[in-house]
């Protein structure tokens, strides 16, 4: 690990927490909570999402279950149709199994220690010590990407952070940066700077609180830092989706494999492993009756939804028919159009039925 200097890490907290007693006006309801709840609740929203992006689901989430309890004792399908266009939905899981199990285990009480954090279903490392931070008081520094981003560049750290090394190198930096008194302002001040100031493109150093100092600005290598080694794979995956209509009803299934958008709902899948392979009438003559053998299916057009280390290519049929006994297999079920909005659903498909009002094939 690189030396640091003591008066260099000094100028860094003093100036930092000068700006975010000063200057700091980013407003977000989340900040200055001291409910282990909410904060828990916000940071598993927040993980992998834009803090705009989290906001409304934050404060649905907050009006719907206002305490753990709440949220533990609501049914799955209710939390995850309020979670429905978040994405992730491991993190929704994650919430209900944490919930439940405070609320049964713990007796409705949020673990008040960092260790105890640590071990709900779901809680890593950065979300332990944010709720410990902020929550309680507690010395642990939180490390996110803003924070990866801000000490490379005001250090000049080249080491990889999502290496072991490096994710070693930072945590020790961070912890040894923490002031001990006030943890809370010091690691929101630093998440805020990255999040406001220290952008990872065209950081806006003239506005910086830090800049004399850094040695990015000072070298012009902002645009470089931090360093990332692992480059993600992506899976390319094609799902083809027939929507069955009949009398006012729709066909669809819950996800229910060791799989992306578990125990989210979808129309009548086929997914190809070559693309060009499909063809959709074939898969018509193997599902539908003799009542339904003169049906034809309508091309609806397709979207594409990129995850971390998928890229899902989804196409769209609608096909009427006019005997609710088709060749689907098991798990299926006709749900009236009028209820659609009860059913939760991939962001994907969500989109595709907003986008398209599919009451016009009635």
């Amino acid at each position: 690990m690189i030396p640091r200097e003591n008066s260099k890490n000094k100028f860094f907290v003093h100036k930092l927490l000068d700006w975010h007693a000063a200057e700091n006006n980013r407003q977000l309801p989340w900040k200055n909570e001291k409910d282990p709840y909410k904060i828990w609740l916000s940071e598993v929203i927040l993980q992998q999402t834009r803090a705009e992006q989290a906001l409304p689901y934050y404060l649905g989430f907050v009006e719907q279950y206002p305490d753990v309890q709440a949220l533990a004792s609501a049914p799955d399908e209710n939390v995850f149709r309020l979670w429905q266009g978040l994405g992730y939905y491991n993190r929704c899981r994650n919430l209900l199994t944490t919930a439940r199990f405070i609320s049964k285990e713990l007796g409705g009480v949020f673990p008040d220690s960092y260790e105890g954090i640590l071990l709900l279903k779901g809680v890593g490392v950065y979300t332990a010590a944010a709720i410990a931070s902020f929550a309680y008081g507690l010395p642990h520094a939180v490390v996110d990407g803003n924070v990866y981003r801000v000490l490379s560049r005001f250090f000049l750290i080249e080491t990889p952070y999502d290496t072991t090394a490096g994710k070693r190198e930072f945590a020790r930096l961070a912890d040894d940066m923490l002031p001990k008194e006030d943890s809370a302002a010091y690691n929101q001040a630093i998440m805020d700077l990255g999040a406001t100031v220290c952008f990872p493109r065209k950081p806006d150093c003239v506005n910086c609180p830090v800049a004399s100092k850094c040695e990015a600005a000072r070298t012009g290598l902002q645009s470089t830092l931090p360093v990332k080694s692992k480059k993600i794979t992506v899976k390319r995956r094609f799902f083809y989706y027939i929507l069955f209509f009949c009398d006012g009803n729709l066909l669809l299934r819950k996800r229910t494999e060791n799989d992306i958008w578990a125990n989210l709902y979808e129309p009548y899948l086929a997914e190809i492993t070559n693309g060009k392979d499909f063809d959709v009438q074939i898969i018509l003559n193997q599902i539908v009756g003799k009542t339904n053998r003169e049906v034809e299916a309508e091309n609806c057009g397709f979207s594409t939804q990129r995850l971390t280390h998928q890229l899902i290519e989804a196409h769209f049929y609608s096909v009427r028919i006019f005997d609710e006994k088709i060749n689907v297999g098991d798990g299926y079920e006709w749900v009236p159009l009028t209820k659609l909005s009860q059913y939760a659903f991939p962001k994907t498909i969500l989109l595709f039925l907003k986008k398209n009002n599919i009451y016009k094939f009635y």
